[in-house]
């Protein structure tokens, strides 16, 4: 599985919501088209491109003279640097490490939140976006009648979401039949 994400953030995925809403609407009003669409470029740069074309974030307080005055400060910084073997300097060092290290892992935390939080809007993107295009499908099927305009809208649907679908399993590391 590539490194290589299609979609690296929650932001990065507002373009597959946007053509999962524009599905949604066109299944839904039945003389919809790319000029009445909300998303009209985006679907005649589709219908032009094809669907080969389309391209894919206190320790202080307690040590040495209870306080934050100079002397509070220098003598807890003494008192930290002396568990290090040395003085103030050392003192820095000692009660600097706990917050860097305190801090590295809350950017962990927050960076693994939101890792999860972007697979799982992925993956309900994947299905709406599965979803839609069937719906979509049976839409071109039902309309046979139809204009021109509308099924080059309808088209350009597919072309999306089936790009759309692919990305996102590429992402994921998944297929959907």
């Amino acid at each position: 599985m590539s490194n290589i994400k299609n979609f690296k953030s929650l932001d990065a995925l507002q373009s597959v919501v946007n053509v999962v809403n524009e599905a949604g609407e066109a299944v839904k009003v039945k003389n919809r088209t790319i000029a009445n669409s909300a998303i009209p470029d985006v679907l005649a740069g589709a219908l032009g491109a094809g669907i080969g074309g389309v391209v894919s974030f206190a320790a202080l307080y307690g040590l040495g003279t209870v306080g934050l005055s100079a002397a509070g400060i220098t003598s807890g910084l003494a008192a930290a640097g002396a568990v290090a073997g040395g003085g103030m300097v050392a003192g820095v060092f000692v009660l600097a490490t706990p917050i860097a290290v305190l801090a590295a892992g809350g950017v962990g935390i927050a960076a693994a939140i939101k890792r999860k939080q972007l697979r799982q809007e992925k993956e309900r993107l994947l299905k709406a976006a599965v979803e839609k295009h069937h719906a979509i499908v049976e839409t071109l099927k039902n309309e046979v009648d139809t204009t021109k305009e509308r099924a080059d809208y309808l088209n350009s649907l597919n072309i999306l979401l089936q790009q759309a679908i692919k990305d996102l399993q590429a992402d994921l590391g998944t297929e959907v039949a």
